[in-house]
This record gives C-alpha cells, structure tokens and sequence, in this order.
C-alpha cells in the first residue's frame, strides 16, 4: 500500500511543482520528481525539526510538493534554465 500512496502523491506534487516552476513533463517525469522531492522535503523538514513524509495526508504532500520545488529549481540551476 505504501508504494501507492508514494506514486498517488509523487505524482501530484510533481505535476502540481511542474505547474508552479513554469516546466513541463510526462507522468513518468511527475512521479520520479514528486518521489524525490518528497525525499528531499523529508530531509528538509527533519533540518528544520518538522515531520517529513508521514503517509496519505496533506501534511506528506506538502513536504514532497516543496521538497520537488526544490528540486526543479537546483535542476533549472545546474541546466542553466529559467522559468
């Protein structure tokens, strides 16, 4: 079950962080940045001493919508893009 919710919100905050950094992407591309913002928001949040990725609630997809912001944006920096 863990691995659904993980894809559901991957998905979301990905697509949701694409809408926001003026980018674009498949499903596939949505999914993997949702799933690695959500790892970096979880970092992030445990930084600052915030609960990270805690499962099927607001709260998680938060974490990982910032987490993928983050993300787009140290991409769009090493690239050289701009929104």
């Amino acid at each position: 079950m863990s691995i659904i919710v993980w894809i559901i919100i991957g998905g979301l905050a990905g697509w949701i962080a694409n809408m926001i950094m003026k980018t674009d992407g498949s499903l596939v591309k949505n999914i993997v940045t949702g799933i690695v913002g959500a790892l970096i928001g979880g970092f992030v949040m445990s930084f600052f001493g915030a609960a990270g990725f805690t499962g099927f609630n607001l709260w998680s997809f938060l974490v990982a919508l910032i987490g993928s912001i983050i993300l787009i944006a140290v991409i769009n920096l090493l690239t050289g893009k701009r929104a």
